[in-house]
């Protein structure tokens, strides 16, 4: 996996939005100082950072890590027609899910593109928010099986309890349906074999809740 410059990565966010300094950047992040300032020390931008940031400002994500394209993409908010139907494309993410114990495989590179019918997509959200991920492991088995691609909604991060939720933590992702109880948050797999992850105290401030689980899209093999 390619890593993302900071200094390229930092002029760019700072050129489409009203982002100037490092100190805005955090901020907007949710993240410290200090960690805005690793990343320039590293040259290295955490690729949730470019997910997160594309989401926030209507960006596309793969212009934001790379510089290529346009900052905006058409091809993420245009329209074709076919037949009278109109579509709208959503990016497929390198990200992976994964429906076990956690997966490292946490990057924001744009892989691909897949095409959603607008009238549909737009009455569950607002496609730009929206991202396509893959599914590994077994854990939400019979639900969600490994290799299936789902449909993130980033803006809907308000748990319903027992949504299916996209979720960090800390430096792992992985998809559970999400329960939120007094002082704690509980991750639970649709596959029996695996226990619920219960997560409180500072425990929750390295979990972060991606967005909601739309759409499963299933290839048989």
């Amino acid at each position: 996996m390619s890593t993302i410059g900071f200094d390229g990565f930092f002029e760019r966010i700072c050129s489409a939005t009203d982002l100037s300094t490092q100190s805005d950047l955090s901020r907007a992040l949710g993240v410290g100082r200090a960690a805005v300032s690793l990343a320039k020390k590293k040259n290295s931008v955490p690729p949730r950072w470019v997910l997160d940031l594309a989401a926030m400002y209507e960006i596309n994500p793969l212009w934001l890590e790379t510089g290529r394209g346009e900052a905006r993409q058409s091809s993420m908010t245009d329209y074709r027609e076919e037949d009278g139907v109109y579509f709208e494309q959503v990016p497929k993410v390198r990200a992976r899910l994964c429906a076990g114990g956690g997966s490292f495989e946490t990057g924001g590179q744009v892989e691909e593109y897949l095409s959603f019918r607008s009238d549909w997509i737009h009455a569950r959200g607002n496609p730009r928010n929206m991202v396509v991920m893959e599914v590994v492991g077994n854990s939400m088995e019979p639900e969600l099986k490994e290799g299936d691609d789902v449909l993130v909604d980033q803006a809907d991060s308000n748990v319903l309890s027992g949504g299916i939720y996209a979720v960090g933590v800390e430096d792992t992702v992985m998809v559970k349906r999400v329960e939120r109880l007094p002082g704690t948050l509980v991750l639970r797999s649709d596959n029996t074999d695996y226990s619920p992850i219960h997560l409180s105290g500072d425990e929750l401030d390295t979990v972060r809740v991606i967005g909601r689980v739309l759409w499963v899209g299933r290839e048989y093999r």
